[in-house]
């Protein structure tokens, strides 16, 4: 294989693994505070239809993105005015909003089916990335990078500064969080809305870079694998980062064997091997139970009374 095809492929892997990652590390921040938010795919397409209704009319992507992540935020606050404010119970209100998303894409989307953008384009002069192996370095686009810079903030924020052991104090033991002065639902409500911002971009991502164009229920069910992929990762950023590329590859499986000319694989096999692979290794954590269960936030799900 060359280098100019290894390259290629790798490059393609961090394009789908983007969004995941995206959208898994808001929902890390939110589980860490105790919310468990399962309607990441409805604000991935609220983020989607808001990202490419902005762009299509303003001609400016990154307008595009910012109206993304403002789109997620509102639906986040929806799940946050049920859950935490009323205490609605948040799987059933995480369920709703996925389905929320799902109608209000196709409702505001309806009138931007097939129509085409110009694609986000790489953060970095083509001159950076004249050889392939400095193009794989210089030669993504913003979003790529934001999504492996806020990697490492998230990370640095929950273990080396005060709010974010504040945030993990909250999602660990909310009483005592309150008991000694700290405002359990605001800290909630501001994480579930950083989680929503990051849906929401996520969600863009694929409109804005992936696939420059509006169609119907886009995100295709990534906001699923992006809620299993923070299981995997034990509510680690880092192991998140690795989950979501992993995914990826497994994502862009199906270009490669069509590549390939692999004919005796059926394309419907193809396409679903990314939830094949979310199922199994749930399946063998849930067997397993190593990490991940000692490392779940021990008030995740569990309702806060509004005081």
């Amino acid at each position: 294989m060359s280098a100019v095809v290894l390259v290629s492929i790798l490059m393609t892997i961090a394009a789908a693994a983007t969004p995941l990652l995206l959208a898994g590390l808001g929902e890390l921040v939110a589980e860490k505070s105790g919310v468990l938010n399962l309607g990441v795919e409805g604000m991935m397409l609220c983020g989607a239809v808001a990202g490419f209704a902005v762009a299509w009319s303003t001609g400016s992507v990154p307008a595009g993105f910012a109206a993304a992540a403002l789109a997620g935020i509102a639906a986040a606050m929806i799940f946050a005015l049920l859950s935490l404010g009323l205490g609605a119970n948040q799987v059933a209100t995480g369920l709703a909003l996925t389905i929320f998303g799902i109608g209000a894409s196709s409702l505001f989307g309806a009138g931007f089916v097939g129509k085409t953008i110009t694609r986000l384009g790489p953060l970095f002069p083509a001159d950076y990335a004249t050889h392939p192996w400095l193009r794989l370095a210089f030669g993504h686009d913003a979003m790529v990078y934001l999504a492996l810079g806020l990697t490492a903030a998230v990370g640095l924020f929950l273990t080396r500064t005060r709010a974010g052991l504040i945030l993990r104090a909250v999602g660990e033991n909310a009483e005592s969080a309150h008991a000694i002065g700290y405002r359990v639902l605001a800290i909630r409500t501001a994480a579930t809305g950083f989680g929503g911002a990051l849906a929401g971009l996520g969600g863009a991502y694929f409109s804005l870079a992936l696939t420059p164009m509006w169609a119907d229920r886009l995100t295709a069910g990534r906001g699923w694998i992006a809620v299993a992929l923070v299981v995997f990762a034990a509510w680690k950023p880092g192991r998140l980062l690795i989950g979501a590329y992993l995914f990826g590859a497994v994502a862009t499986f199906e270009l490669q064997a069509k590549a390939a000319g692999w004919s005796f694989l059926a394309p419907e096999v193809l396409a679903m091997t990314p939830y094949l692979a979310t199922i199994a290794v749930l399946t063998m954590m849930s067997l397993g139970r190593g990490s991940a269960g000692r490392n779940t936030p021990a008030c995740l799900g569990k309702p806060f009374p509004a005081s």
